[in-house]
């Protein structure tokens, strides 16, 4: 049986995780907080696959991409959350669940990071979390996704 695939989107400079403001994003890198993703897809029962970009285009083309094979979009668009509006359109068009996620709280920082273009097109956000938030977002989805009856129940795990 084939696993539904969950598009884990990564934007802008994200590939820096790890080095680039250590003091608010931390010192985990990209490559860790895909496979933490990674890891709670499979504990879910889906396949993740992971597109970065420093281009709003290539995310673009994810996303339409998508459309017709992916089940859900786990979307951290780094900047591009706040100016983004062909990646909004993108994700308007995608029919599941889209569930933004960011690593440190947008609300809490400056004032231009507190309007997302990418909220009005989500099911949902989780911010704030850190590294953790990764593995947050993708339950979400996989919840979002046995909603509508897209994946089967969790099997029980070990008591």
């Amino acid at each position: 049986m084939t696993r539904p695939v969950l598009l884990l989107l990564s934007g802008p400079n994200l590939a820096l995780l790890g080095v680039r403001q250590r003091e608010v994003y931390g010192t985990d890198t990209l490559e860790d907080h895909v496979a933490r993703a990674r890891g709670a897809a499979e504990r879910n029962g889906l396949a993740l696959e992971h597109v970065q970009s420093e281009h709003e285009g290539d995310l673009v083309e994810a996303v339409h991409a998508a459309r017709t094979r992916a089940a859900a979009i786990v979307v951290n668009a780094g900047a591009l959350t706040h100016y983004g509006w062909s990646l909004h359109d993108a994700l308007a068009s995608f029919p599941g669940p889209v569930v933004e996620l960011h690593l440190s709280n947008p609300d809490a920082r400056e004032p231009w990071r507190r309007r997302s273009v990418v909220a009005p097109v989500s099911d949902g956000t989780v911010a704030g979390f850190g590294g953790a938030g990764y593995e947050l977002a993708v339950e979400a989805a996989a919840r979002l996704l046995r909603a509508r009856g897209s994946v089967p129940e969790q099997a029980p795990g070990p008591s």
